[in-house]
């Protein structure tokens, strides 16, 4: 997982390119919300905006949705369009409010968030249907804030082993010889 400082990077590499390149090319940048207090609205809302097609003609209502279990996919070569958007299972299953669980169902978020991922909320509970545990009211928050913590403290460890090679001074740990695996050196006296 990137740290938030690579984020933070990544996001202004993008911004810059996007300015760069004008109406082009569409360039998709999915921000990682690991270090906010609330999520994103899974696919700017579950079944409201983006249907994706797979090249076997599977119907997506987000783009990794073939990973929730109990999920029936339609798909465009047995169903029209009209029908997948409006009367397939998948696409109604997490459209809405209707099917939020507490905290929420009664949460003053809900229209702005509608629960979260619901790919991140089943990779990280097993439950599709769960709250996304990067929600801080979400009982599974702790498994979001222990990733960030074990992210932070990866990034120190790799700080600290990125500060250079400290030779000794006792002549013996600059002795390179081809034997202990560097090929073309010679001894040192």
């Amino acid at each position: 997982m990137p740290t938030h400082e690579q984020l933070r990077e990544a996001e202004a590499v993008v911004k810059a390119y996007r300015a760069r390149i004008g109406n082009r090319c569409k360039i998709l940048f999915v921000v990682p919300d690991y270090f906010e207090q609330r999520p994103k609205k899974c696919m700017n809302g579950w079944g409201t905006t983006f249907l994706g097609v797979a090249p076997d003609g599977v119907a997506l209502p987000c783009h990794a949705a073939r990973m929730l279990p109990g999920l029936d996919l339609p798909n465009v070569t047995t169903q029209s369009l009209r029908e997948i958007w409006r009367e397939s299972d998948a696409f109604q299953r997490f459209r809405g409010t209707h099917w939020l669980p507490e905290p929420c169902r009664s949460c003053d978020s809900q229209a702005q968030d509608h629960g979260g991922c619901r790919c991140q909320a089943f990779l990280l509970t097993g439950d599709a249907a769960a709250t996304d545990p990067v929600c801080d009211r979400s009982g599974d928050h702790g498994k979001v804030a222990e990733i960030v913590l074990q992210g932070r403290l990866a990034e120190v460890q790799a700080r600290g082993r990125e500060s250079g090679m400290v030779f000794r001074s006792d002549g013996n740990s600059l002795r390179l010889s081809s034997e202990a695996g560097c090929a073309g050196s010679e001894k040192r006296k």
